[in-house]
């Protein structure tokens, strides 16, 4: 969990930029070494940036970092 909460302080920070999207999300991701790519991956198969606003990131620990859309911000789960 503390991979995610690191990972959600970090993309939360980038998210109060002006035109924050998914590829600037991902950037910030990929400077997370506890990154699950093959997981995140499988997890936004069917992600729809219109409905589903930005996309989750699976940790190795087990854990997700996933947008709130209600709340502006990304969380750990």
């Amino acid at each position: 969990m503390d991979d995610a909460k690191r990972l959600a302080g970090a993309l939360n920070a980038a998210a109060k930029a002006p035109q924050f999207s998914n590829s600037k999300a991902r950037a910030v991701a990929r400077q997370e070494p506890a990154v699950n790519w093959p997981k995140t991956k499988a997890i936004n198969a069917d992600f729809n940036p219109d409905v589903d606003g930005f996309e989750s990131f699976a940790m190795n620990d087990g854990s997700t970092c996933s947008w709130a859309p209600g709340q502006f911000r990304y969380v750990a789960k």
